[in-house]
């Protein structure tokens, strides 16, 4: 089996179970009262989007047996490691709160721990990482260009609805004001 099917396996595997840890967690808070979902359009659009890079991955790479291209597959491949281990420091700062979905608490904590201590959205830098380097290392070009640019779409929406909605928490903003979104100092 191609280097490219375990990779893609593991990328369904770890999605698979991000929405089931979400699910599993929403619905324990859900029933005892301490959270519900946010009202959010552009959920089912990235679901549909995350889904969509995954096909079109698995369809570029069947229909034209990419060659091993070591200058580009073991950058890709090391940026994509170092993705999962921000993804899992992510997960481990945030604990029972972390979730796919945008989750409105009745105590809503803030953390500032983790990668949280240098900016707001970690774990969407992940994804932008993950979704440009995974294609990449299988010379999946037009699905890495074509998936980056709409996901930076879709978190354009999305980080614009979930600051909304934290940024009325005046803990959250005293944290996380003067913190840039996606890179410490730039951006």
């Amino acid at each position: 089996m191609s280097y490219h099917y375990l990779i893609l396996l593991a990328v369904l595997a770890l999605r698979l179970w991000e929405l089931f840890y979400s699910w599993r967690r929403l619905s324990v808070d859900r029933r005892e009262g301490r959270a519900q979902t946010l009202p959010e359009a552009v959920y089912p659009v990235i679901v549909a989007l995350h889904a969509g890079w995954l096909a079109a991955c698995l369809g570029e790479v069947l229909l034209r047996e990419p060659r091993f291209q070591a200058w580009l597959v073991l950058p890709m491949l090391c940026l994509w490691g170092l993705s999962l281990a921000l993804r899992f420091w992510v997960i481990a700062s945030l604990g029972e709160l972390w979730n796919v979905r945008l989750v409105e608490r009745t105590e809503q904590p803030v953390v500032t721990a983790g990668p949280y201590a240098y900016i707001r959205h970690p774990n969407y830098l992940v994804v932008i990482v993950e979704i440009a380097a995974v294609p990449l290392m299988f010379g999946a070009y037009w699905t890495a260009l074509i998936a980056s640019l709409a996901n930076g779409l879709v978190l354009w929406r999305r980080i614009a609805r979930e600051e909304a909605y934290l940024f009325q928490f005046p803990a959250y903003r005293e944290a996380f004001a003067h913190k840039k979104r996606l890179l410490p100092g730039l951006f």
